[in-house]
């Protein structure tokens, strides 16, 4: 393994607000529309079911810097700042000129990046005088990370998570029981929404779609309780933002500017978390830096979906979002980047993809594990299979350098680390890891039923 540079900020230097790209956008996004009178929503509206200030921040399109509460500040100085790393150790193997850096967000107490919203969240809720939240998780990271800060500011927490998921990751699940988390699987027999998917289908797998249908369902039938959610809306990528502040005070001692920015997607919160700090700076013309979004083939809302107004759930209880999205009622493949197997993209992100400000590519589930694993054996930390979406990226641009001899800086975010994920690693060193590809006509029939929405 060769050497490695890290470069850290001293708890001062941690980022005092959070960076509001809404209010800086050149295009304004779409308004989110009621589910029922199809009308643009106000912040007000949101109330019912979120806490009062990120429903307020979710609307917010006029501060673009929101002051990070100092309870929130104090709670990050236990993790933050993670490391940027000079991955040496990559580059050589790659035989690259580029020079590859990462955001490490693994080092986080629940080995992931959403531990960053999940505590403002939890705090604002208990400002609130909120008992109670709900919410759900695909791989477990999101229901991890809340159910830890739950228990930092002294909520319960009920967490639905994907049945698939559930199977296939048990520590994830043990995790979340051990910070006094009620863990379920979704689609399960406590809800309506659940009821109704398993009746159709008893055999069924889940999707995040679904388990947000359940979660929301709980909190807007239980006394005292809010719904949390940890990626695709506006004031989760606004917390995030904490990851790319950092990367840009550490990129000036590193005395390099990326000209490549990646992250992998799911709904949007660590690639909007990354990238939209370097963003603000191409809205200006100080930088013509490249974005990527990898997601992955199986779920390829950004490369194959439609730009359309869709639920974010499978019942129709979330606001109309308009975002790409392969329809609400896509049932993603049962890959192990459990985080990325959602049907749409974020309002800011599908905005931004629209007017060519971001690019999205689409990575195979064994060519995700690849670069995973060669990352692992260069820079000694084996990432998440959702992380791995974003290497593989990586990688590709790093080989595009390595053809034209251009030295370019590429920076990635490593959203988590894979050490509860060695099932699929052992499956795919077995050779029992199998690619799962969408067909076109699939495509297409789930989003000609979005016609019926709007």
């Amino acid at each position: 393994m060769s050497k490695q540079k890290r470069y850290f900020l001293s708890e001062e230097e941690i980022p005092r607000q959070w960076y509001n790209i809404q209010a800086e956008m050149p295009n304004k996004p779409l308004p989110m529309l009621h589910p029922a009178t199809k009308q643009p929503i106000k912040a007000e509206d949101l109330f019912p079911l979120f806490a009062q200030e990120v429903s307020r921040q979710e609307m917010d399109q006029e501060h673009a810097w929101i002051d990070i509460p100092e309870p929130v500040r104090e709670q990050y100085k236990f993790y933050r700042s993670t490391p940027l790393v000079r991955a040496y150790g990559l580059e050589e193997a790659l035989g690259t000129p580029a020079h590859i850096y990462f955001k490490n967000e693994s080092v986080s107490p629940v080995g992931s990046h959403k531990l960053n919203s999940a505590l403002a969240q939890a705090y604002y809720c208990k400002q609130e005088g909120v008992t109670n939240i709900t919410t759900e998780t695909g791989a477990g990271q999101w229901g991890s990370a809340m159910s830890y800060a739950a228990k930092i500011f002294g909520l319960e927490a009920a967490v639905y998570q994907v049945k698939i998921s559930y199977e296939q990751k048990p520590y994830r699940r043990a995790i979340m029981q051990s910070y006094g988390a009620q863990v379920t699987p979704s689609p399960s027999m406590s809800t309506r929404a659940g009821k109704d998917v398993l009746t159709a289908d008893p055999n069924n797998n889940g999707s995040l779609g679904t388990a947000i249908s359940e979660a929301v369902e709980l909190a807007m039938t239980t006394p005292n309780c809010k719904y949390v959610l940890g990626s695709v809306l506006n004031h989760v990528a606004l917390h995030q933002t904490i990851i790319g502040l950092e990367a840009e005070k550490q990129m000036q001692m590193a005395g390099e500017y990326p000209d490549i920015v990646i992250g992998c997607f799911g709904g949007g919160s660590n690639f909007s978390g990354i990238a939209y700090p370097f963003l603000r700076h191409n809205f200006t013309g100080e930088r013509n830096t490249r974005f990527i979004a990898a997601e992955p083939a199986s779920c390829p809302k950004l490369t194959r979906g439609q730009f359309q107004y869709d639920f974010g759930d499978l019942s129709g209880l979330t606001p109309l979002m308009p975002m790409y999205t392969l329809g609400h009622n896509f049932m993603p493949s049962n890959i192990h980047a459990g985080g990325l197997r959602y049907h749409g993209a974020g309002i800011l992100i599908s905005q931004l993809l629209k007017d060519g400000f971001i690019e999205a590519v689409d990575v195979k589930q064994t060519d995700t594990f690849k670069a995973g694993l060669l990352f692992a054996t260069k820079e000694g930390i084996i990432p998440a299979p959702e992380s791995c979406h974003a290497i593989a990226a990586a990688i590709d641009e790093a080989m595009k350098c390595k053809e034209t001899g251009e030295e370019k800086v590429i920076l990635f975010n490593l959203s988590g680390h894979g050490l509860i994920d060695m099932t699929a690693y052992t499956q795919y060193l077995s050779g029992n890891l199998v690619d799962y590809e969408v067909s076109d006509e699939e495509v297409a029939r789930n989003i000609k039923e979005l016609d019926k929405i709007i």
